[in-house]
C-alpha cells in the first residue's frame, strides 16, 4: 500500500535499452556497404527514424508525467553540496593541496560544512572563504 512503481522512468530505460540495439544494427548495416550498393540503406533508415520516434515520445511522457512533478528541496541540496569535499578544490591554490586534502577528509569523516574545517584549519576569513567555496561561481567556469 502506499507504493508508486516509477514505470515512467523504467519504460525510459527500455526506450534506452531499444536505441543501443537499434544503433547496433545501424553501425553493421553501415558496415556492410560492400560495393557500394547501399544495400543496407533501408534498414539503416528503419532504424534510426524507430530510434528517433521513441526518444521523442519518451522523452515528451518523461518530462510531461515524473520531471515536471519534481519538487527540488533547496534547502536540503544547500546543505548537502555545503558538506561536499569537492568545494576543497577551489582551495588548492591559495592553501596547497596536502592542506586542502586534510580540510576534505575531516569535512567528509565528521560530517561537517567544509567551511567550518577550513575556518579552523586556515588563517582565511570566512568572507573570503565564502566567495572561494561559492558552488555557483565554481560551476561557472573561469575560476
Amino acid at each position: 500500500p502506499g507504493k508508486v512503481n516509477p514505470v515512467i522512468p523504467e519504460a525510459t530505460a527500455m526506450v534506452a535499452a531499444q536505441v543501443i540495439g537499434n544503433d547496433t544494427v545501424i553501425t553493421v548495416a553501415g558496415q556492410s556497404g560492400n560495393f557500394e550498393l547501399n544495400v543496407m540503406l533501408p534498414i539503416i533508415a528503419q532504424n534510426l527514424l524507430s530510434s528517433l520516434e521513441l526518444l521523442a515520445n519518451a522523452s515528451r511522457l518523461l518530462a510531461d508525467k515524473a520531471i515536471a512533478s519534481f519538487k527540488v528541496n533547496e534547502a536540503k541540496l544547500k546543505e548537502a553540496l555545503s558538506r561536499n569535499p569537492i568545494l576543497v578544490t577551489a582551495l588548492n591554490p591559495i592553501i596547497g593541496y596536502q592542506k586542502a586534502a586534510e580540510i576534505a577528509k575531516k569535512a567528509y569523516q565528521q560530517g561537517l560544512p567544509v567551511i567550518d574545517v577550513a575556518l579552523e584549519h586556515t588563517d582565511l576569513p570566512r568572507s573570503q572563504l565564502e566567495v572561494l567555496l561559492d558552488p555557483e561561481k565554481l560551476t561557472a567556469g573561469g575560476v
